[in-house]
């Protein structure tokens, strides 16, 4: 809830490069509540597509094939910023939201979410590892905006 009791209307999930945590966390927000709350993702800087974000969110039927990475940057030069929360997700990103917050009045929460490219193995447990951040994301996805606000 914001200051003034209210709901989010809509929200910026912000991480380092765009790539991995704010679009699946974007994602996972528009598929429980796409009715009732606009969501985006961005990053600090902009980096490649990473391959297994696409293949671990398509097993929940959720196509990320065609993301292509933006900077908050971005957002704010090409569109219009009107979001009244930011959910950082990283350190970087959450300081740059802080930042952010001295020109803009936006609400900032942080969500300390690790880093799946940190952990090395086989193609199988990498994946286990995006796989437990996406599941992550969707816990807290379903615990901040579920009440109240249509979740099952």
């Amino acid at each position: 809830m914001n200051a003034a009791g209210e709901a989010p209307r809509a929200v910026l999930f912000l991480c380092g490069y765009n790539i991995i945590r704010s679009p699946m966390a974007a994602a996972l927000a528009g598929q429980m509540f796409g009715g009732t709350l606009r969501v985006d993702s961005a990053g600090i800087r902009k980096d490649d597509a990473d391959p297994f974000v696409p293949a671990v969110m398509d097993e929940l039927g959720i196509d990320l094939s065609r993301h292509k990475p933006k900077t908050l940057e971005d957002l704010v030069e090409y569109e219009d910023f009107d979001f009244d929360l930011i959910i950082s997700l990283s350190p970087e990103a959450h300081h740059a939201a802080l930042e952010f917050t001295r020109h803009h009045p936006v609400e900032v929460e942080y969500w300390p979410t690790e880093d799946p490219t940190l952990v090395e193995g086989n193609r199988e447990q990498r994946l286990d590892a995006y796989r437990a951040v996406r599941d992550q994301l969707m816990q807290r996805v379903k615990q901040r905006f579920g009440a109240g606000q249509g979740a099952e």
